[in-house]
């Protein structure tokens, strides 16, 4: 029986090689280009997309400060001015000044948000631990809010980090606020192939239509698939009524890890 070989110097081993081989080789090394190009496209969509958000912040943060954040200031004068004209026994006096210190501190927080739509800065803390600090901010009476790791922490890109984060966040405010539920997980799990995000509770479910199409003027979970969709992620919403809600959400480990 004859077989066919190529015959050509070995560097490391100076012998010979056979067809079969060299074609196994040849298609390891197609195999690794493409994978190679597939990864410098997802970064290089990123990297656009990352533009295009900056972008899109500097003309939001333009935009709040021109109308709504301008709108705050002059009604926040208009009540220092009311506050002054009043009698200061005035039954009416607390609980005006009551809402003058709230507008000052959300202007106060308007400021810092602006500041950061149009430069963001700072390492941003593991995603965990940020969404574990909500349990303090948001958590009602009488609802446990837990957040578990799977697996080791790893630094994300800031585009991933961020989305991931306003996600959880607004899958863990709508449990909160929504479910009636007295337990809400949040269940981080870093993986060799993708990152899992998954935001549970055993609060009173979701109707199918609000499920399709949202609550009405809310954006919560139409703003959830889109960002999902800007980093290449799947988000999946299981729901039943009477039963809670789980709201899945997994990234491919090629465009999550920074490796900066």
């Amino acid at each position: 029986m004859t077989h066919n070989v190529l015959q050509f110097p070995n560097t490391l081993a100076g012998g010979t090689v056979s067809t079969p081989d060299v074609a196994a080789r040849a298609t390891e090394w197609i195999q690794k280009w493409f994978h190679r190009s597939h990864r410098e496209q997802l970064d290089w969509e990123l990297n656009i997309r990352l533009e295009e958000r900056r972008r899109e912040r500097v003309r939001i943060a333009r935009d709040l400060h021109d109308t709504l954040f301008q709108g705050f200031v002059g009604a926040s004068m208009q009540l220092h001015v009311a506050m002054e004209q009043m009698p200061p026994d005035s039954p009416n006096k607390p609980p005006l000044n009551r809402a003058l210190h709230l507008m000052q501190r959300v202007l106060d927080e308007g400021r810092v948000v602006l500041e950061g739509l149009r430069s963001p800065v700072g390492t941003p803390k593991p995603l965990e631990e940020e969404l574990s600090r909500l349990r303090d901010e948001l958590s009602p009476i009488g609802t446990l809010l837990r957040v578990f790791v799977l697996g080791k922490s790893k630094a994300l890109k800031p585009v991933i980090h961020e989305q991931l984060y306003l996600i959880g966040r607004e899958a863990l405010i709508n449990a909160l606020r929504h479910s009636n539920a007295t337990s809400v997980e949040a269940e981080i799990e870093y993986m060799p192939r993708r990152l899992r995000m998954v935001v549970r509770d055993n609060g009173c479910g979701m109707d199918p239509h609000v499920m399709r199409h949202g609550r009405n003027a809310h954006w919560g979970l139409l703003g959830m698939r889109e960002r999902a969709g800007s980093i290449g992620a799947k988000l999946r919403i299981r729901s039943k009524p009477g039963f809670g809600t789980e709201i899945e959400l997994s990234v491919p480990g090629d465009i999550v890890e920074d490796c900066a």
